[in-house]
């Protein structure tokens, strides 16, 4: 960790929610004039499309073998974690770009499922952000943990993390349903070891619970809307949050436990405005003493 330039990471699997809240940082940014680095997770990835397409169908005739996204060998994680290293001393690091789309490729000359070549990351950053999978890893090949300042977990309950990614890669990405749930099974090992762990590790974890029924997400016409959910929030250090402040401004909001509160689905924007403009302004007024 460091207070010369100070690293945020949300971490979360695809499908997780986990771009909802990169907006609501982006937004306190912008709010608040700080100049930021993003890096998105994919940008991480060991292999373009091609390249994870032939893993992948190599992986398949192993007996045993459960290769996905999530498995450290498929990203570069040694080097994400040499990333936030840099940056917080240097506030400097090396970024590129994963494209998702051929539209978004066209600035860029590129076609979906490439990286655009390294570049610098834009002068002047005051902070680095990273929104993907692994913000929180640690294992014997990289400690990216350990050089995060704001480590934030986005975590909905299994059954709702389905539903998104059923209708995501269905919708957006035109992958049958067999398709997508091949991907959820091949994929739940790695989920387990090394997706997991990570959200012991975190700062903040917000986990996003259904108030209507989940209990067979492969049949489900529509995700949960944010009106039917409540959102659990987890604090792994909670001295210093002004729990009453909270609860007085997230109407219907309830403690659990001392380090958990509880808000609706609807208010959970607002709730990460009030919670993460203190955090962040608090890493910025450090870096500015230090």
């Amino acid at each position: 960790m460091s207070k010369n330039y100070p690293v945020i990471a949300i971490t979360g699997s695809s499908g997780a929610g986990t771009t909802s809240v990169m907006n609501s940082f982006q937004h306190i940014f912008r709010r608040e004039g700080i100049r930021a680095q993003t890096i998105e997770g994919d940008s991480m990835h060991r292999f373009e499309r091609k390249e994870m397409d032939a893993e992948l169908a190599k992986h398949r005739e192993i007996p045993g073998s459960h290769f996905s996204h999530f498995n450290p060998k498929a990203n570069l994680l040694l080097e994400l974690s040499e990333t936030f290293k840099d940056f917080g001393k240097t506030g400097k690091c090396k970024v590129r770009k994963y494209i998702h789309t051929d539209e978004e490729g066209v600035p860029y000359k590129q076609k979906a499922g490439t990286m655009t070549p390294w570049q610098d990351s834009i002068p002047g950053a005051e902070v680095l952000f990273y929104e993907g999978l692994h913000g929180g890893y640690v294992g014997p090949d990289a400690d990216v943990a350990k050089h995060v300042d704001l480590l934030v977990g986005v975590v909905p309950i299994i059954n709702l993390e389905w539903i998104q990614k059923l209708h995501r890669d269905q919708k957006i990405r035109g992958y049958s349903k067999e398709a997508v749930t091949d991907i959820i099974l091949r994929r739940m090992p790695d989920y387990v070891n090394y997706i997991c762990p990570q959200f012991s590790r975190t700062h903040v974890n917000f986990q996003r619970v259904p108030t209507v029924d989940t209990s067979n997400p492969f049949i489900a016409n529509d995700i949960p809307t944010a009106d039917e959910s409540m959102v659990v929030i987890r604090f792994a250090e909670p001295r210093g949050i002004d729990f009453p402040y909270l609860l007085s401004m997230l109407h219907d909001s309830m403690m659990t436990r001392p380090n958990t509160l509880v808000v609706p689905g609807g208010k959970m924007g607002l709730a990460m405005q009030l919670i993460f403009t203190p955090m962040i302004l608090r890493l910025m007024n450090q870096r500015d003493r230090h």
